[in-house]
């Protein structure tokens, strides 16, 4: 198994306040608009990009929430394991707000399809969009692009992107994996 560093934690940086300013360019004081990480691995990406926004930015309206997609994926049942959902945490209504989906790595597109399927548990939203660090635009199922991406990435099927965080794995770091 070998594996080649694609983005160190600097260039990390550089992408999350690139994403920011999109998002503010497009969403101005976030007063229509929430963020919702998508668990497990989107929740790090979202949580560290409201905190930018608040912080850096000085954006006061950020209304950030997670949400669980594990019983709405359409492969949950193809598992031998048993699955275990994570928590959703959404105290905000969604109902005619622009929702922005944040999620690690967009691959298949399939978790973004359980999230539309999952969101309207909480109301109907004006318009969603994506967010994603890593895109691996030549592996997708589904016809799903994202809005904002951090940087695309060509890997082929056997490899696999694994995006670090300071907050969970100790570094910020993107690594392409060849078993």
């Amino acid at each position: 198994m070998s594996q080649k560093v694609l983005l160190n934690s600097k260039e990390v940086n550089i992408i999350l306040h690139r994403l920011a300013c999109q998002l503010i360019e497009n969403h101005n004081d976030f007063t229509d608009t929430v963020l919702i990480g998508l668990q497990p691995r989107g929740k790090f990406l979202a949580e560290r990009l409201a905190k930018m926004l608040t912080d850096d930015y000085k954006i006061k309206n950020v209304k950030l929430g997670q949400l669980d997609i594990t019983f709405f994926r359409d492969d949950f049942r193809r598992s031998n394991k048993p699955l275990e959902a994570n928590t959703t945490d959404i105290e905000f209504i969604v109902e005619d707000k622009n929702v922005v989906f944040i999620d690690d790595v967009l691959y298949t597109g399939r978790s973004i399809r359980a999230a539309l399927t999952a969101i309207q548990s909480f109301g109907r939203p004006k318009h969603i969009e994506l967010l994603t660090l890593i895109d691996r635009r030549f592996s997708r199922h589904l016809p799903i692009q994202p809005n904002y991406r951090g940087r695309q990435v060509d890997a082929i099927n056997e490899e696999r992107v694994k995006v670090n965080w300071k907050e969970n794995e100790g570094e910020d770091s993107v690594y392409l994996i060849n078993n």
